[in-house]
């Protein structure tokens, strides 16, 4: 199918896109690409206005500083996952969005499209409610920064105004030893997620001080597993089972709340749900492992 007539505007910098956000209700911004297009080519969208925000140079890259990566919204997947500093800090982003799509997916979508359309089959999500992101969003009346665990409210709804753009994500560093991981069962006909799960551990003289558990796929948004985290936080990492905590991952989600399709019921989603789980934290375990010092 063809796309509806649309008026085009291609713009270097934030406050002119949120101009023309406010002059056309109906306007859609337009970054990567990945999920609009093709939304426009089947019907699903019409917008009266394409805003184009792909030239703004200041929404593109990653940032250091001593207390938080701040990622650019228009950052591609391709950087994020080619970035060693990331897969040493940030291991859980870096490999999420190493799990995206195909090279070509990768090469040209970008993080701040992907959680601002909010997926619920996306890899992105779980892996920015684990890494304990902050969401940056610029509207005319300035910046303002919503906590990820805020953020995601259901199939394709976010906390993100309709007059507001996503202009990057910030992560905090760690000072402890951390580590992470994510995981998915892709659908064999698009490669999104039938469920994936995102892991960030914090240990602290060999016990885990922190623990954040989420998922995608299973519900209608990216889901945080608390009961999950309730089992690892106080532990040692040696004794504690990964497997017994995987089997509490669906405690807190209502059956049929979850995802229930073509591709896989919500039974087995559950079942999937589990065994991600217990593969996530092991990877993750395993990484914090091979980053302590031997003696």
């Amino acid at each position: 199918m063809y796309p509806s007539e649309f008026d085009y505007h291609r713009v270097e910098r934030v406050d002119d896109a949120l101009d023309l956000l406010v002059d056309d209700p109906d306007a859609k911004i337009l970054s990567g690409g990945h999920s609009l297009i093709p939304m426009m080519k089947s019907g699903l969208a019409n917008p009266g206005t394409l805003v184009d925000i792909g030239e703004i140079e200041e929404l593109d890259g990653i940032e250091w500083d001593d207390d938080a990566v701040s990622v650019g919204a228009l950052t591609t997947y391709a950087t994020i996952a080619d970035d060693d500093e990331l897969w040493d800090e940030l291991p859980v982003l870096a490999e999420a969005a190493h799990e995206v799509g195909d090279i070509q997916v990768r090469n040209r979508g970008t993080i701040g499209g992907n959680v601002a359309h909010g997926d619920p089959a996306s890899d992105l999500p779980a892996a920015v409610l684990a890494a304990d992101a902050t969401v940056v969003v610029q509207g005319v009346d300035g910046k303002r920064r919503i906590d990820v665990d805020d953020f995601f409210l259901g199939m394709y709804a976010t906390e993100l105004g309709e007059d507001e753009i996503l202009t990057g994500l910030e992560f905090p560093r760690r000072e402890s030893d951390a580590a992470g991981a994510y995981v998915k069962k892709p659908s064999p006909s698009s490669g999104y997620a039938l469920v994936g799960v995102a892991v960030s551990l914090e240990v602290d003289g060999g016990r885990i001080d922190s623990a954040r558990v989420a998922a995608n796929g299973i519900m209608d948004h990216a889901v945080r597993l608390e009961p999950v985290e309730e089992r690892l936080v106080g532990e040692t990492v040696e004794e504690v089972s990964f497997e017994d905590a995987a089997q509490v991952a669906d405690d807190d989600l209502e059956e049929f709340m979850m995802m229930d399709d073509i591709q896989a019921s919500a039974e087995f989603r559950r079942q999937l749900l589990k065994v991600y789980t217990e593969e996530a934290l092991n990877d993750a375990a395993d990484r914090l492992d091979a980053s302590l010092p031997t003696a």
